[in-house]
């Protein structure tokens, strides 16, 4: 093999341990028959690859090639496309602020930067001890419990920054952390491991939902009828529609009611264009 760029002899992969290599074949042979063609198992042999180092290293790389058919510039092209995988060793815990449009306006900007100066780090750096790797991340489809915190992709919601201080600290020193909601926390290999599809042995892990919580559902009970907490809790939901000559109940809260356009703006009401069509003769003036 050739470093073209260099034009000096690449230095080939190494490989694991003999006694790693074979626990992870076997692993890989159960990955790749769940698909009915074996390139469909990148993504989770990627994840399988990173659960043993906490990242995707050159090593890694060749191992999905290797089982997969693929040259290691193919599986590299998926590799460095998703953003879940490493591309340099990881912390044990992944704490990912979210920066994205709600959260930055609650607050998000101002925790991912007081987490950079409280640990030392900037976006994508672990800590000295190896324990947090900090990076800001994309939506997480959270929003109504902004700004929010993802450690290892489990939600810790409704974070300010000294919440977020409390957190890592925990983490570094090895106190019990538990979500907000979701399965217990666990360490990133072991992240990595059940994202390539093994299973979820976590005390607790198979009855956490992770589904949504009371704030994600308002917009639901409200279309519904129902009342939430605050606003009339314990009024029976409206199963038919009322008389005509009855008014409906007003929403318990004005921005979550079906608006008209321009309703902010009366002296400019929306509605259909009114103007008449121009004569003959009249389009070219």
């Amino acid at each position: 093999m050739t470093d073209v760029s260099l034009g000096i002899p690449a230095m080939p992969a190494p490989d694991y341990p003999a006694d790693v290599r074979q626990r992870l074949d076997e692993d890989a042979a159960k990955i790749i028959a769940r698909y009915p063609g074996s390139r469909s198992a990148l993504l989770p042999l990627l994840h399988l690859v990173q659960a043993e180092e906490s990242y995707v290293s050159r090593t890694g790389v060749r191992f999905c090639a290797e089982h997969l058919g693929l040259t290691t510039a193919e599986v590299t092209a998926v590799a460095t496309f998703y953003s879940m995988y490493r591309r340099k060793p990881s912390g044990e815990y992944q704490v990912g602020v979210c920066t994205n449009t709600l959260c930055a306006v609650m607050g998000g900007d101002a925790i991912f930067d007081e987490l950079k100066r409280h640990l030392g780090v900037e976006n994508g750096e672990t800590t000295d001890d190896g324990k947090v790797t900090l990076e800001h991340i994309e939506c997480n489809a959270a929003c109504d419990f902004a700004p929010v915190v993802m450690v290892n992709w489990e939600f810790f919601d409704n974070q300010d920054p000294e919440s977020a201080k409390r957190l890592v600290d925990d983490l570094r020193a090895g106190r019990t952390v538990e979500p907000t909601r979701g399965a217990p926390l666990c360490s990133y290999k072991e992240t990595s491991r059940i994202l390539a599809g093994f299973p979820d042995e976590r005390p607790g892990a198979v009855e956490a939902t992770g589904g949504a919580g009371p704030a994600s559902l308002a917009g639901l009970r409200l279309a519904r009828g129902e009342s939430l907490p605050g606003n009339g809790a314990g009024v029976p939901r409206q199963t038919s529609a009322p008389p005509q000559d009855e008014t409906p109940p007003a929403h318990p809260s004005s921005h979550d009611a079906p608006l008209d356009s321009a309703v902010s703006d009366p002296e400019h009401p929306a509605g259909p264009v009114t103007q008449e069509r121009p004569t003959e003769g009249e389009e070219d003036r």
